[in-house]
């Protein structure tokens, strides 16, 4: 039996009613106790690192989490990891332990939908599958992956898509990468193409702001969220299309030597050139922002925000985005990036 890390941070999953709504309260051992057939999993080894909201996070902790990872996993008893965690942003922090340099060992994101005192409580079920998953051999090599409602999924496609729904957690663009029942463990595809980090950065370059284009856009409001930026992520309408402003905004960026990303708004998808109206996709492609493939706007910047902490030079953050199906334009240093779709195999 293998030895399972277990790094529990808190969120729903430990949360009970008091006071008038859910707070945390359970600690790792609390919860553990209420996980079925525990011992017929793997011999669980508990960090407990704190009651944190998943809301509550910070870059900070987050690179601390991913040092506590990358020392435990190099033991040799350890044969994987979970992160326990808050559910409101596992689309961010589960991405950012994704591209990080972390031993080739699974480590599974879970979470629960409801608290310790609300009936249908999935907190026992989704730990006893997440411990399962790490403890499964069959998926190494996958990197970080979210266990949810007996889902599998990759960190670097899987959104939150519900407010409340058990099944809130899906990869729209690819589907699951396995399940879990009954505490088997079933790779449907393997994550073959996946690009990390020669090392975790000290800190992650902040700030980064989001730009989503919208309706009749104000552009003083718009250029004072990119003051003193250190990258920038524009969320395009479509395909890639935007106001010719935004399109100026970023070209000021690069101009500047701040790396711009462009995604899109849409929950499935990439921004693809295409559109060569002013402001459209082929003028986003031909200034040379990169494009960021199937990774949407939260993870950019995620991996913004690390990548340049690292110390990675434009060229480099293109081939970042490559490995999700970006790239980068023909504009001043461009031209040598290829817009590519991720190659994954089947099981």
């Amino acid at each position: 039996m293998g030895r399972v890390l277990m790094v529990f941070t808190g969120g729903t999953i430990s949360m009970q009613q008091a006071d008038g709504g859910n707070r945390p309260m359970l600690r790792a051992a609390d919860l553990l106790g209420h996980v079925p057939n525990l011992g017929g999993l793997a011999e669980v080894e508990v960090v407990d690192w704190g009651l944190v909201p998943g809301s509550h996070l910070s870059f900070e902790q987050v690179l601390d989490i991913g040092r506590i990872l990358e020392r435990q996993l190099r033991r040799s008893e350890v044969a994987g990891a979970v992160v326990v965690q808050g559910t409101d942003n596992i689309e961010e922090t589960s991405f950012a332990w994704d591209l990080l340099p972390l031993p080739d060992k699974p480590v599974v994101v879970v979470g629960a939908m409801r608290s310790a005192s609300q009936d249908g409580y999935d907190g026992p079920e989704n730990l006893r599958n997440a411990i399962a998953a790490a403890a499964s051999e069959g998926l190494r090599g996958q990197g970080v992956l979210a266990v949810m409602d007996g889902e599998i999924h990759g960190a670097d496609q899987v959104r939150k898509v519900n407010s409340h729904s058990y099944g809130t957690f899906q990869s729209p663009n690819v589907g699951p990468v396995g399940y879990v029942r009954a505490g088997e463990v079933v790779a449907l595809r393997y994550r073959s193409v996946r690009h990390t980090l020669s090392r975790i950065p000290e800190r992650a370059s902040l700030p980064i702001p989001i730009v989503t284009a919208l309706l009749d856009q104000d552009e003083d409001s718009t250029r004072a969220q990119l003051e003193g930026a250190a990258g920038a992520v524009f969320e395009a309408t479509g395909s890639g299309n935007t106001h010719p402003m935004l399109l100026a905004l970023a070209r000021e960026c690069l101009a500047r030597d701040v790396p711009v990303v462009v995604t899109t708004r849409a929950p499935s998808g990439r921004a693809t050139p295409g559109y060569g109206f002013p402001g459209g996709s082929t003028m986003w492609w031909e200034t040379g922002a990169i494009f960021a493939g199937f990774v949407g706007g939260w993870k950019a910047r995620v991996a913004l925000a690390l990548g340049i902490g690292v110390g990675l030079s434009m060229d480099e953050l293109a081939d970042l985005f490559t490995a999700f199906g970006g790239g980068r334009g023909r504009g001043p240093g461009g031209g040598r990036h290829v817009m590519t779709r991720p190659r994954e195999s089947s099981a």
